[in-house]
């Protein structure tokens, strides 16, 4: 070999020695051995090796092995071949080129075999060669499944997966928080943007149509990019325009700032799931991602504790002139900013999961973190002599993409073809999730996930709803009415409220420094009245007539004098805002937020019990179970006449239904390899979002006309989701795909 060096010029000599280098800063990092039983691929690269193998000789690992680097692997037969190789001198007529070098992409004129192909094979069809290519990474990933369920067994569960816990329960309950923020602030951001009723609508359900977006958008780019950079920037893109969002004064841009973050926080929930899946063994995962499910409750419970103790203090707010106003209420929306922002900056400190870099290839990545979590959970245990064993690990065959060009090639046309290649894979992930393996299962999980959701959210939401329809009914129960009166000479400083006067005359009267709330004046006179600094609230002078009155600082717009008439009658300096009736009643506002808080709380004993049982009695008993008892509940809805009663059914109906929605999220995980499972994940949590906005939309219609309809609906709902979970395959006990 050294006189084949000398006969070299100087520039092969130099190839060598840089060859020597890679070969020895490799060999320190794995072993010098793999097994060759296993890997057909690899036994065709060794066989031209067998007779000039000495003790420096490391294999080139071929079919995904150790080394994905076709570069190093050239390096070394370079070596070993005494630099006979075409890599790095093309006129070598005696070098035969061999089955595991790196070739680079091939070319249209090679007369080469391709990565699949051994020396002087004959190229297969197109259509063959895909189908050998998919089969190869069918069986890869197959092998990869068990053998890093072995390794997540050798690695044990402990401080590294509690802290991922934590950490990753953040950004949960981040989404958590999302859900509740604008129902706590429209009764105080009606006001200050003068939203009619259509707007708050809007409000309410623009949240759910940007976390759809999100879901889809971001659970497709986990599966390409990675789980911890794709949770990272949907979770800073759910921060900064959530923090936008408490400054902006306009209602369109608040709205757009709301629907942003939604889109930002839509991408936690199958990221969130999918990447703690990947670090928990097979007899820990169904419990402990059920545990995970508590920190969507701890952000609920969050958000009512902070509008209960923020938005009612009216002395949190500053405004500069009449342009600008910053309410307590927006102090509440950047309050719920802070499980986000925690999130990202504990992620940080977090690596991306193992099992999505050794699916890309990545083995030296995907071994670095497998060892970081033994070696964390070893030293925890008192036990840090235990050396982690495993040396290779299986990775999936790469299939070669189209070159992104050269370094003449402008930024702006590389940056497109990573796109268009990054698009084309993410529809390729979406196919596959339609195509003849998993479109029983996709399908399947459509109809339990809509089902459950349209259900679910639109009960939710239609129990508040119905609260308030009781309180006013009640409310309405209780008016005064007067008939007749004749009043003169009166000064009025109080609030009136809840009353009805007809036919009534008002002479010489004044009306100081008051509310009006819920006044109604029918057919009535008022002669040499005098109105100052009146503020009111669904109130109507219906068919009166004001004689020789002066309406000074008041919100007495002509709008509330239906049918009326004025006779020398004066407005001066109307006050300046919404011209719309607002409920300022915070104690309205303290009964949203109590309710909320008990009804997220509520959730906590199922959440405790679904943890216990799932590993136990399975996912399919968990869902169809709970679904079932979630169904027969509902029934019960038709006693609830009081807001005690209402309140009740709610926490029951939450406290069933949690242990279903566990298990959805554990089966859904279980159901999806690790190359699609966020991407199926994503697309059925925004089909859950979207069958969420029809469900709020259906049953707020019925509020105040009958109880009948949105019951039989959520219970149609539930009993057709809990038939379809039964067709479902039992995941427990399997072999993470």
């Amino acid at each position: 070999m050294e006189d084949g060096y000398q006969n070299r010029t100087a520039f092969i000599k130099g190839a060598k020695d840089i060859a020597k280098e890679v070969k020895r800063q490799a060999s320190k990092k794995v072993a010098r051995s793999v097994d060759r039983v296993n890997d057909e691929y690899s036994r065709r690269s060794y066989s031209r090796f067998e007779e000039d193998d000495d003790d420096d000789d490391y294999p080139a690992r071929g079919g995904g092995h150790y080394r994905g680097d076709g570069q190093a692997s050239a390096a070394d037969n370079d070596d070993e071949e005494g630099g006979r190789s075409d890599s790095t001198e093309g006129h070598d007529e005696d070098d035969e080129i061999y089955e595991g070098e790196y070739q680079g992409i091939p070319r249209a004129q090679s007369d080469k075999g391709g990565p699949a192909g051994g020396p002087g094979s004959v190229p297969q069809p197109f259509g063959e060669a895909a189908a050998a290519s998919e089969a190869e990474r069918r069986k890869d990933r197959e092998e990869l499944a068990r053998q890093y369920e072995s390794i997540l067994r050798e690695c044990g569960h402990g401080k590294f997966q509690w802290t991922l816990y934590f950490v990753l329960g953040l950004a949960l309950m981040a989404d958590g928080v999302e859900i509740f923020v604008v129902g706590f602030v429209l009764p105080s951001a009606e006001r200050d943007m003068c939203l009619s009723e259509p707007s708050k609508s809007m409000l309410g359900l623009i949240v759910y149509f940007g976390m759809m977006v999100g879901a889809f958008l971001w659970g497709a780019m986990a599966d390409r990019i990675g789980r911890r950079q794709s949770l990272l920037i949907s979770l800073s893109i759910n921060s900064i325009f959530s923090f936008f969002s408490s400054f902006v004064q306009g209602y369109g841009t608040f709205l757009f700032c709301r629907l942003l973050s939604g889109i930002g926080i839509g991408g936690s929930i199958p990221i969130v799931f999918s990447y703690y899946s990947e670090f928990l063994s097979q007899e820990k995962r169904g419990e402990h991602l059920s545990w995970l499910c508590m920190f969507w409750m701890m952000g609920g419970i969050y958000a009512s504790a902070m509008a209960w103790a923020i938005i009612p203090h009216y002395g949190w707010s500053f405004q500069m002139g009449s342009a600008y106003q910053f309410h307590s209420w927006r102090v509440f929306v950047l309050v719920c900013a802070f499980p986000s922002v925690a999130a990202i900056a504990a992620l940080s400190a977090m690596p991306e999961s193992p099992r999505f870099y050794l699916e890309n290839g990545k083995h030296d990545e995907g071994w670095m973190i497998l060892k970081q979590v033994h070696d964390t959970n070893m030293r925890a245990k008192g036990h840090p002599e235990k050396v982690f064993t495993v040396t290779t690990i299986k990775t999936v065959k790469q299939v070669d993409e189209l070159a992104e060009g050269g370094t003449d090639t402008p930024v702006w046309q590389r940056y497109r073809l990573k796109m268009m290649s990054l698009s084309r894979q993410i529809r390729n992930n979406i196919v596959a999730c339609f195509g003849p393996e998993y479109k029983r299962t996709t399908f399947m999980l459509m109809a339990v996930w809509f089902s459950m959701s349209f259900s679910y959210y639109g009960l939710t939401v239609w129990f508040p709803d119905m609260i308030k329809y009781i309180q006013k009914r009640e409310y309405e129960s209780r008016t005064k009415t007067f008939s007749k009166e004749r009043v003169e000479h009166v000064t009025f400083n109080f609030t009136l409220e809840n009353q009805v006067h007809r036919q009534g005359y008002y002479f010489n009267d004044k009306f100081l420094n008051l509310k009006m709330k819920s006044m109604v004046f029918e057919d009535s006179v008022f002669e040499e009245c005098y109105f100052e600094d009146i503020t009111s609230t669904h109130t109507v002078f219906r068919n009166c007539t004001f004689i020789a009155s002066l309406f000074y600082n008041t919100d007495l717009f002509k709008y509330r004098l239906v049918d009326s008439k004025l006779v020398n009658s004066t407005f001066l300096h109307n006050k300046e805002g919404c011209m719309l009736d607002f409920s300022d009643d915070f104690n309205n506002a303290y009964m949203i937020y109590f309710v909320n808080f008990l009804g997220t709380l509520a959730v906590l004993p199922g959440n405790i019990v679904s943890a216990l049982l799932m590993d136990k009695i399975g996912r399919l008993r968990m869902l169809a179970g709970s679904s079932v008892i979630s169904c027969i509940s509902c029934f019960f809805l038709m006693f609830g006449n009081s807001e005690s009663g209402m309140i009740a059914l709610l926490c029951l109906f939450g406290g069933i239904s949690i242990a279903s929605w566990n298990a959805l999220d554990v089966i859904t995980v279980e159901l999806y390899p690790s190359d699609k499972r966020t991407t199926a994940f994503g697309f059925l949590n925004a089909l859950c979002k979207l069958a969420a906005v029809l469900g709020i939309s259906i049953f707020q219609s019925f509020v105040g006309i009958t109880k009948a309809v949105p019951i039989l609906f959520a219970a149609g709902a539930l009993a057709a989701g809990s038939f379809l979970a039964t067709k479902l395959p039992e995941t427990r006990g399997q072999v993470l795909q």
